[in-house]
């Protein structure tokens, strides 16, 4: 008699349901941190990207808004290196830039090592009292600066009556405007700089001050030889922004001179490439145009970036 035996089933796989639960975990793991960034990078896709290339893709065409769309490929820039016009509004914005970004960021040192070292009652009502400006509105600003430097009743031309000298009509020449809308600039941001450089040396040790001054260093020696030395990256990081911002003014010489329009005069004495470019695409229709300047202007702003990053290098290695 032969017996057979059968085979015992074999015991099913219990760690494979535990195996995909944890592949499953481990992906969602992965995916978490990009689903909570992402709301950022689609945005940016909409909003920031996508106008970019469009600009990109419109600067090659002779583009009318409601007709049609005619491919010129580079002519629109061609056009643009031959513009006196386009140059006149760029020496406008470097002029308007320098008279504005050097006084503020010289003034917003001088204030940050004061509100550090001064002994203030109220000091935070003081340190923040230079955000106001910054919280005005820009347009608000440049109507009250406006009043400020007119010609017959304006108060700088009160004063400069009072020293003996003639009126100036701000708006109609060329340093005065650009000196008047300097100081409308300087006046917004010097209390944003201010800020930035003032929490940069509240991180400087109080004993490198109190060395210094127990070695007979004076408040001025202090300032070139532990203040400035702390700062150099934060201004750096205030230089290029400032660039920035500088390079892309708009409102202030828009509403400066409201008769001039979006030429900022007869002579175009005040206008800036942001006006220009304001002026070709929606004053004048020339989309396709108006869009080479603003590429223009884009490879400006990129080249200040790098220079930017050159910088920022450079001081960091030189850092002790």
């Amino acid at each position: 008699m032969t017996t057979t035996l059968t085979p015992a089933p074999a015991a099913p796989d219990v760690r494979r349901p535990h195996r995909k639960r944890r592949i499953r975990q481990g992906v969602r793991e992965f995916l978490a941190p990009y689903a909570y960034i992402s709301p950022f990078f689609v945005l940016f896709l909409i909003f920031g990207l996508f106008p970019l290339l469009f600009t990109f893709y419109i600067s090659l065409f002779d583009w009318d808004p409601i007709g049609e769309h005619r491919f010129v490929g580079l002519d629109n820039f061609s056009e643009l290196l031959d513009d006196p016009r386009f140059w006149g509004a760029l020496r406008n914005t470097f002029s308007i830039w320098v008279l504005s970004t050097v006084p503020q960021l010289l003034l917003a040192l001088g204030l940050a090592h004061l509100l550090n070292h001064a002994r203030l009652r109220l000091a935070a009502l003081f340190r923040m009292s230079v955000l106001v400006p910054y919280v005005t509105s820009v347009a608000a600003t440049t109507i009250v600066f406006a009043q400020m430097f007119d010609r017959d009743y304006g108060m700088i031309n009160w004063f400069l009556g009072l020293l003996g000298f003639d009126h100036i009509d701000f708006t109609a020449s060329l340093w005065g405007s650009h000196i008047m809308i300097a100081t409308m600039i300087a006046w917004r941001w010097t209390g944003y700089n201010t800020l930035l450089y003032l929490a940069a040396l509240q991180a400087v040790p109080r004993e490198l001050y109190e060395a210094a001054a127990a070695d007979g260093a004076g408040g001025w020696k202090q300032f070139l030889h532990i203040s400035i030395p702390s700062l150099r990256p934060i201004i750096a990081f205030t230089v290029v922004t400032s660039t920035i911002g500088g390079l892309q003014v708009f409102t202030e010489p828009l509403l400066a001179n409201p008769v001039g329009g979006l030429t900022c005069g007869a002579a175009r004495q005040c206008q800036t490439v942001t006006l220009y470019l304001y002026e070709q695409s929606f004053g004048q229709f020339h989309f396709g145009y108006g869009a080479a300047v603003g590429v223009a202007l884009f490879v400006i702003v990129v080249a200040f970036s790098g220079l930017n990053y050159l910088l920022a290098t450079r001081i960091r290695s030189e850092r002790p």
